[in-house]
């Protein structure tokens, strides 16, 4: 029989194992339940950059790496990394073609889903059906979804389902905790019409400036808009104990004047020239470092819902999408390796169990698994390590980025350059560094 996968969600990540799974072995049967009513049923969030040996190589397994090029952007590589006087202290210019790309081409995040989710058979997904819980009954691990409908007889159930994740309940008992970071989200559309000078500033790349436990980042969206996100270091009830709206558009610009007073004047506008309707707050919320799970047979993660993490090492989707081109590999051998049983006994007891012998341990798509979950923690918990190393250089440590800019350059670079290669480039970091603060 071929094997029945059950996946909690339509991001990014449950559409990438779905296509994973249908390219590699058309006899899997995958079905994607999603909350949402549609594929654009809400904001989707802002641009990504995905790389070499995991987004990228994702896609390219996937087959779907010729669609991304018509997507990517080359000229979005553009990176500024500056304080709030807009001293570029890292400034990496616009690849502008593939030829001279530094081989992180950027994608907007609604893009990249929409083209995951185009590429799968009709039928894959089925929408508004929001996860009430995953209930083990018997044997079997049955969906119970708010609709009262329920989903049983999978042979595997991944929670693709985010930071939130109902799926991560069953297998669980940590959840996400506040990571002492908040701010809002914004956007200014048409800035190339609207705000040259922002649009200019940008460079249809992005801008990370910060200072003081706060910053104003901002990035160049395929549409022509610019996503701003203003972030520091805030109380857990801040939006409750504001002296200001959160929710109120004019109240927050206002405070922002003042929070930013003192900035360079153009670093400040990012903050004033969006439009009203899109400024959200938002808190940022993480897994502990190195979080994990003991294994449980026929259920696992993917993606935020295993290991979210905040946004500062831009390396949550490269790690989903990593962790779903191994899995998928895991699922496709077990389902190599499937033998059809011999028919039941017509005299056989009923015992009311769906469940197909698939799911059990040891079985070789629950070893599979397992072994994937263990590789899956080690590679996570480098990368949370990063994001959380990363998050405290930004807003929690006096100085930044003028104190400590060498070591936030060493560690960003050092996945891409390899360990030895970084410790061979330290000390001309420290040389570069040393000169430039001589300088400015």
């Amino acid at each position: 029989m071929p094997l029945r996968i059950a996946i909690i969600g339509a991001g990014p990540a449950g559409c990438a194992l779905a296509r994973l799974l249908h390219v590699k072995d058309p006899s899997i049967q995958t079905t994607i339940f999603e909350s949402e009513g549609s594929i654009n049923f809400r904001s989707q969030g802002g641009t990504l950059d995905l790389h070499v040996k995991t987004g990228q190589l994702a896609l390219r397994e996937a087959g779907l790496w010729d669609e991304f090029e018509k997507h990517a952007r080359y000229d979005g590589e553009a990176l500024q990394i500056a304080d709030k006087n807009w001293l570029c202290y890292l400034k990496i210019g616009a690849g502008h073609s593939k030829s001279t790309s530094t081989g992180r081409p950027e994608i907007d995040r609604p893009v990249l889903r929409e083209m995951l989710y185009r590429s799968l058979p009709e039928g894959t997904v089925q929408w508004n059906k929001k996860l009430k819980e995953v209930k083990r009954e018997g044997r079997e691990l049955n969906l119970h979804f708010t609709d009262g409908g329920v989903e049983h007889g999978y042979d595997l159930i991944v929670g693709a389902d985010g930071a939130w994740s109902k799926t991560r309940s069953l297998i669980s008992d940590v959840k996400p905790y506040y990571s002492g970071v908040a701010g809002h989200v914004m956007s200014i559309p048409d800035a190339q019409e609207r705000h040259p000078a922002l649009y200019a500033a940008v460079n249809r790349g992005s801008l990370f400036s910060y200072s003081d436990g706060r910053g104003v980042f901002a990035q160049y969206m395929g549409d022509g808009s610019l996503s701003i996100g203003t972030w520091s270091v805030h109380t857990p009830d801040w939006q409750q104990s504001s002296d200001h709206d959160v929710h109120d558009p004019q109240a927050v610009k206002k405070a922002y004047r003042q929070c930013y007073a003192g900035w360079n004047p153009t670093l400040l506008a990012f903050t004033q020239e969006a439009d009203d309707e899109s400024i959200h707050p938002r808190d940022l919320f993480m897994l502990p470092v190195g979080h994990r799970w003991e294994h449980v047979p026929g259920i696992t993660l993917v993606g935020d819902a295993a290991h979210v993490m905040t946004p500062f090492a831009g390396e949550g989707v490269n790690l989903a999408f990593a962790d779903c081109l191994d899995l998928s590999r895991a699922i496709c051998s077990a389902a190599a390796s499937i033998i059809s049983p011999p028919p039941e006994p017509k005299n056989k007891p009923n015992n009311g169990c769906n469940t197909t012998s698939q799911a059990a341990a040891g079985t070789p798509l629950d070893l599979g698994v397992h072994a994937f979950e263990q590789h899956m923690f080690a590679r996570a918990t480098k990368y949370q390590q990063l994001t959380y190393d990363s998050m405290n250089a930004v807003f929690f440590s006096p100085g930044a980025p003028r104190v400590g800019i060498e070591r936030y350059t060493l560690r960003m670079a050092q996945d891409e350059l390899g360990y030895w290669a970084t410790l061979l480039v330290t000390p001309l970091v420290y040389a570069w560094f040393f000169v430039f603060k001589l300088i400015w």
